[in-house]
């Protein structure tokens, strides 16, 4: 008995990390360990389909979906050009976790959201027309951050 619990656990977990895995592989290789797993945090199918638009530009029969850029698979690489090769290990991670943080607020459905698309628009601006791009990437995060009452 007991071993056909272990068995099924252990099926189980593999399951588990299998679709886990899966589920953010549309994330940027080097952001995927930053970010984590957010198969909990989606309130529909459709609202991990407009994450995925989020990071890929990729709408995958969204209602309303224009696809490609900018997404923010795109906009980490921009940043970390801006950047240079000294900030590439700061400006990575802050990136990459503040994708994580707009993109699953933009994803969620419109009444609910408390980020929009003029929202991403003014982010954009912020992170393009900043001269240090860890500051941008700090002043965007304040106001996601104060978007969302965090």
């Amino acid at each position: 008995m007991r071993s056909r619990i272990a068995a099924a656990a252990l099926l189980a977990a593999s399951l588990f990390v299998a679709e886990s895995a899966q589920a953010q592989s549309y994330v940027r290789a080097d952001c995927q360990s930053l970010v984590g797993v957010a198969p909990n945090r989606y309130d529909t199918p459709e609202h991990e389909r407009w994450y995925r638009r989020f990071w890929t530009g990729t709408c995958d029969h969204l209602p309303l979906c224009i696809p490609g850029s900018p997404n923010w698979n795109d906009v980490v690489g921009k940043l970390e050009v801006k950047g240079g090769a000294a900030e590439r290990a700061a400006v990575l991670p802050k990136a990459c976790r503040l994708g994580q943080l707009i993109g699953l607020e933009w994803s969620r459905e419109k009444a609910i959201r408390k980020i929009d698309t003029t929202d991403l628009r003014t982010f954009n601006r912020m992170l393009e027309s900043a001269n240090d791009t860890l500051k941008g990437l700090d002043k965007v995060e304040i106001a996601a951050r104060t978007k969302l009452g965090r």
